[in-house]
């Protein structure tokens, strides 16, 4: 297994390219509870250039049938990039004040569940700016959203087979 760098600049040209409008080559789940996360991987997908195709627990889209749950699970996501040992994207959770440009936030609710997975585009004197899917947004304040908690997961590298 060769490791290789994640670009966070191809991650965040992509979320500029595609915040306000949807790639073709992948499903629009905001009907289907929310595109948020499958942008997230979208863009995470364009800093790293390698999915995970383990069945159940990789990480990797072919089509609307036929894709991981990390791919579009807030929750399975962040187990992925904090679990992967294989191929494609990995990396750690961190306070959202470590968080870097191509980074996910993720944003839970009172009860501590997990909804929303923004994308980081810009850190700047300290504040964390976003862009996601679902209410689509680019360079939003991460502090203009309403939730209770927040974690980061800093994308510490990929792996290629």
């Amino acid at each position: 297994m060769t490791e290789i760098d994640y670009n966070r600049e191809a991650a965040v040209a992509y979320a500029k390219k595609w915040a306000f409008k949807r790639n073709p080559a992948y499903y629009d789940f905001s009907f289907l509870g929310g595109d948020c996360t499958n942008f997230a991987s979208q863009c995470i997908f364009a800093g790293a250039g390698v999915m995970n195709f383990t069945p159940d627990t990789g990480w990797y889209y072919r089509s609307l049938n036929d894709r991981a749950p990390a791919w579009t699970g807030v929750e399975f996501l962040f187990e992925f990039l904090v679990n992967n040992r294989g191929a494609g994207p990995y990396g750690q959770k961190t306070d959202p004040g470590n968080l870097q440009p191509g980074d996910i936030v993720q944003l839970a609710n009172a009860t501590g569940d997990f909804y929303h997975s923004p994308v980081v585009v810009a850190v700047k004197n300290g504040k964390i700016f976003v862009a996601a899917h679902t209410f689509d947004a680019f360079n939003r304040p991460l502090s203009s959203y309403s939730f209770a908690s927040a974690r980061g997961v800093h994308i510490l590298g990929v792996r290629k087979d």
